[in-house]
């Protein structure tokens, strides 16, 4: 996991920001956001109002009381390396480490933007509270917090501050965090079940639903960008309605499948962490017939 998203991550910047091709598709989906927004930013800002200090310091002592009442003393530990490394991990790069070099035929002068700052609260601090919680409810909340994280990279989108390759950076920087704590809780203390194993019914059909949902965003997104890379191609710079708004919708899919994936990842993850770490309760000896 921490592999594949350092790779994601380069890969996203790579081609969609370091290449002349790959911004002029970011911002043929960047410019389609802007048909149908004064509609869709009366639903969009409220998501994105909700992301702020006072949230992400609400989830995260509210993360650290599931930790002390479940007796894991070490969660608290891992879910600050969580959220605080994604989110430093962000800034860094989209304000040191990262530029977006002005290309021709590009989308001008602009200063780099991935990736998203805003995406990389909401997906973090939902995979901190995956973490926390007991086994048998990380389905439902992986599911949520998927939901939530995609809601909130689309609004970035649809309010005009990210382009998508930025929303899909954030989620393989998260990814690749939410793997290092999954090694930090292979080797933290055992959680205490019984042989029954709660969740894995749930989370069996969490990947079912989760696998679904990548698939079938992931091959709308692919088709939009398939077909915008060709008219660029052919036309040069689009500025139809009837080719910016396919982009951007296929771009919006693009970001739930990015969520998809990363989610299922992370659920898959910490399940068989903590899985090989639990300790059977065993039932107490029979006492035997005296005589």
């Amino acid at each position: 996991m921490v592999l594949v998203g350092i790779a994601g991550t380069w890969l996203s910047w790579r081609y969609f920001v370091d290449t002349a091709a790959g911004q002029r598709l970011d911002q043929s989906a960047f410019s389609g956001s802007a048909f149908g927004r004064n509609t869709l930013w009366r639903g969009a800002e409220p998501v994105l109002d909700v992301v702020s200090v006072p949230f992400v310091v609400l989830v995260l002592g509210a993360a650290a009381v599931i930790a002390v009442m479940r007796r894991r003393w070490f969660l608290p530990l891992q879910v600050a390396v969580l959220v605080g490394g994604a989110n430093i991990t962000t800034q860094l790069l989209k304000h040191v480490v990262l530029d977006r070099p002005t290309l021709d035929g590009g989308a001008g002068v602009t200063p780099n933007s991935l990736p998203s700052g805003h995406t990389t609260v909401a997906a973090s601090v939902a995979a901190a509270l995956l973490l926390v919680v007991p086994r048998g409810a990380r389905p439902a909340v992986a599911v949520l917090g998927a939901g939530y994280a995609a809601l909130t990279g689309v609004s970035t989108m649809i309010g005009g501050w990210h382009r998508p390759s930025d929303v899909v950076a954030a989620f393989t920087v998260v990814l690749a965090w939410a793997g290092l704590t999954t090694v930090l809780t292979a080797l933290s203390s055992p959680e205490r079940a019984t042989a029954a194993r709660p969740g894995a019914t749930g989370t069996k059909v969490a990947a079912v639903f989760f696998t679904l949902a990548a698939v079938a965003s992931g091959t709308v997104a692919a088709s939009a960008l398939l077909r915008t890379r060709d008219q660029l191609g052919s036309v040069g710079p689009l500025t139809e309605r009837s080719d910016l708004v396919p982009a951007y919708v296929g771009a919006a899919f693009g970001v739930v499948a990015a969520a998809s994936v990363t989610f299922v990842a992370v659920l898959i993850a910490h399940q068989a962490a903590t899985q090989h770490r639990t300790v059977d309760v065993e039932a107490p000896p029979r006492p035997q017939p005296v005589g």
